[in-house]
């Protein structure tokens, strides 16, 4: 076994006994999209069933929000989202970072490492960056 696969492992198990409950509690990323958007329909294909399953998706629950409604109170953007799909990260009530459209698999994840990155207790484990 390669040591960055027993370091993935160790974290994983830590994560279990300890969790980390309060940055998951305060960080969410949101979903803007809407009915007949085809990059939504794609992020869908590609990442949705298996987002939540990941340390991101762990660290930064999913949350969908339809474009066109009001954003949830007690949430301070930088700008509304234009267009579909955009995904903001959310901490403590601010956005931290965003990526507008869909990039791709392999893009979305790097960009959404990168932002995770700033957090303080993010720890990425996969050797993305």
């Amino acid at each position: 076994m390669k040591v960055n696969q027993m370091k993935s492992i160790l974290f994983a198990v830590l994560l279990c006994f300890y969790g980390n409950f309060s940055l998951a509690q305060d960080t969410q990323l949101f979903m803007f999209e809407q009915d007949g958007c085809h990059w939504c329909e794609i992020w869908n294909d590609q990442i949705s069933e298996a987002y939540p399953k990941t340390i991101e998706g762990r660290t930064a629950p999913l949350k969908r929000i339809n474009i066109h409604s009001k954003i949830p109170k007690g949430i301070t953007l930088v700008s509304n989202p234009q267009f579909t799909p955009t995904f903001v990260v959310i901490n403590v009530g601010k956005e931290i970072g965003r990526i507008e459209g869909y990039p791709g698999e392999d893009f979305f994840w790097g960009l959404l490492d990168k932002i995770l990155l700033g957090l303080p207790n993010y720890v990425n484990v996969k050797g993305k960056s």
